[in-house]
């Protein structure tokens, strides 16, 4: 059913969407901390 190809078009955006994921966590965070730091304030 799954030839190589797919194999490997899998992996490219697997990978691809686990890198957007390590700068857009963070970023999430960072804009959630000054989020709830004006709402404290």
């Amino acid at each position: 059913m799954n030839s190589a190809n797919d194999r490997k078009a899998h992996e490219k955006t697997y990978g691809a969407f686990i890198d957007m994921l390590k700068w857009v966590i963070p970023l999430l965070a960072v804009i959630t901390a000054v989020i709830v730091v004006m709402i404290s304030g």
